[in-house]
């Protein structure tokens, strides 16, 4: 199987090559093709840079062209490549509807005229909006609250279009909050952990109290996989964590293997439409693919912590540029500290 994977140089993107390339079995080839826009990061993959059956395109799947020279010859495309932090979307929705929403019909319109197998869009539970007591199914309505999530929810109904009319064989997942390693550091848990190493404070908002499921991101590129070989064409599969937690207990856990306390944490003004429960139901992709997460969230926790410590040289640069984008009046106020739990 030769598998074009869009947005590769990303924190999901990257592991998902990586654990394809580093296993038995592996694909006959895997093209990453990634704009490497500020979160797109090259020495992600730098572990399977030397693999025979990598390479690597700089694109942007927005552009045509760069898209066109870049299918043919593909049997899957798994589809990454996203706008996806919502404090940016608040600050500017522009390029969340022209990435998400136009790239993804791009990609869709050169991989039916050559003729791609299967694509694989993977998205995101936020489409679902809030939910206060039990858990989403795939069946749930849309309701997205943040340009992040109503870009997302355009993108995969689109997908799921070109399967009802142009029968493409399409696969659409849906996956809780990830966290791990190589997750660019303006998300909640790597700002927050790698502002308390260095001793700087963790933004808490409202009154803490928003519920999010939690996935490591090993277990959630084994249900995207499990999607792409077995999933049934035209089908959504949700990919959960089964780890359910408030902002306010993973800060704590946080502190704890960061050695601070809560003194280091400011409460601020909740977010603009912040969602205050994501619940998914994975016993789709249990029942059909014999999905199971294996990463314990206390355990995943820790590991992720001790590697930030451990990977200064990574993310150090990476924030530092990021403030410096933000200075410049980007919108990338996450990296520069800002952003909150």
């Amino acid at each position: 199987m030769r598998i074009l994977v869009t947005g590769g140089a990303g924190f999901i993107g990257s592991e998902y090559v990586r654990q394809l390339l580093s296993r038995p079995g592996a694909p006959d080839s895997v093209t990453v093709l990634d704009a490497l826009t500020y979160s797109g990061v090259e020495a992600n993959l730098e572990p399977v840079r030397d693999n025979p059956g990598f390479s690597f395109r700089r694109g942007d799947i927005r552009e045509a062209e760069v898209v066109e020279a870049v299918m043919p010859g593909h049997d899957a495309v798994v589809h990454f490549a996203a706008e996806s932090h919502v404090d940016r979307s608040i600050l500017g929705a522009g390029p969340f509807v022209t990435t998400n929403v136009v790239g993804t019909q791009v990609l869709l319109d050169a991989a039916r005229k050559h003729g791609v197998g299967r694509f694989v869009h993977v998205s995101t539970d936020e489409v679902y909006g809030s939910i206060d007591e039990g858990s989403w199914t795939e069946e749930w309505p849309l309701a997205p609250n943040s340009a992040y999530s109503a870009s997302k929810a355009g993108s995969d109904l689109l997908v799921l279009a070109y399967h009802r009319t142009h029968k493409m064989d399409v696969v659409v997942t849906r996956c809780s909050n990830n966290y791990g390693h190589y997750q660019f550091p303006e998300k909640m848990i790597p700002l927050s952990v790698t502002n308390l190493i260095d001793g700087g404070t963790v933004a808490l908002y409202g009154d803490g109290a928003n519920v999010r499921d939690w996935l490591h991101v090993s277990d959630h590129v084994r249900g995207i996989d499990l999607a792409l070989r077995q999933g049934r064409a035209g089908e959504v599969y949700n990919i959960g964590g089964g780890t359910e937690m408030t902002n306010k207990d993973l800060v704590q856990l946080m502190l704890d293997g960061t050695g601070k306390d809560w003194t280091s944490v400011r409460m601020v003004e909740d977010r603009k439409g912040h969602d205050r429960r994501y619940s998914l139901s994975i016993d789709k992709i249990r029942r059909e693919l014999g999905y199971e997460p294996q990463v314990p969230f206390e355990q995943g926790i820790a590991q992720t912590i001790d590697w930030y410590k451990n990977n200064r040289s990574w993310w150090e640069p990476l924030k530092a540029k990021a403030a410096l984008e933000s200075a410049g009046g980007s919108g990338a106020s996450g990296a520069s500290g800002s952003a909150a739990l």
